[in-house]
């Protein structure tokens, strides 16, 4: 069975904490399109994508979907049900066969009891969670569209990939929070520029510089 990774909201737990977790944590596989929680379920379990990939997505009040995010191998999310196990705030659905490996809070708290020296470990990385959460919001909220655009895009499109992405212009626009059709004019232009290509339900990156300078990595 893989361990659990050492990314996002486990980055920065010593190893005490990262050997108690991982001896919680049981391996679950999901067939494409299952659901592993959908949005407004009670949640008490993180999860840690090991292979394949899952999609989080939520539903306003008007049924509009909206995609947040897609997430692959090392993706860590769920924690908040650690500490609150209050309803889920999105929906997650495989995207082709995923291998996740899940910690149920009442197995975490049963061992914080058992070693309370661990808590203040896990504490501050819910203390991490929480300012990389309100930096994402900022993003949402205060960055231009082209700026979270090129953002989104280098996410999803790690370097060790060959920058190609199956995914509609529409699906875009539900991963930066705007319309169709103004993700369609920012890209027909970064495709005039040579920085992308872009086909139906498809986009490659040509010039991943160019479009690293477009994020504005100064601002993170």
């Amino acid at each position: 069975m893989a361990s659990l990774p050492t990314t996002g909201f486990l980055s920065g737990a010593s190893d005490r904490l990262r050997d108690m977790l991982d001896s919680q944590a049981t391996e679950i596989v999901l067939k494409s399109g299952e659901t592993l929680f959908e949005q407004g379920a009670v949640g008490e379990t993180l999860f840690a994508v090991i292979d394949g990939e899952l999609e989080l997505s939520v539903l306003s009040s008007n049924g509009r979907k909206h995609i947040l995010d897609r997430l692959r191998a090392g993706a860590v999310f769920g924690e908040i049900a650690l500490f609150d196990p209050g309803v889920r705030t999105a929906s997650a659905h495989a995207v082709g066969e995923c291998t996740l490996r899940r910690i149920r809070r009442k197995h975490v708290v049963a061992q914080i009891q058992q070693h309370p020296e661990l808590a203040s470990d896990l504490l501050r990385l819910a203390g991490q969670r929480m300012r990389w959460m309100s930096t994402q919001l900022n993003e949402q909220v205060f960055l231009p569209l082209p700026v979270r655009l090129a953002r989104k895009l280098l996410h999803l499109s790690p370097e060790s990939e060959d920058g190609r992405l199956s995914l509609s212009q529409a699906e875009l626009a539900e991963y930066v929070g705007a319309t169709r059709e103004a993700v369609s004019k920012t890209l027909s232009g970064w495709k005039r520029s040579e920085i992308l290509e872009i086909s139906r339900g498809k986009v490659e990156i040509l010039d991943r510089a160019e479009l690293e300078s477009l994020a504005e990595p100064d601002m993170i």
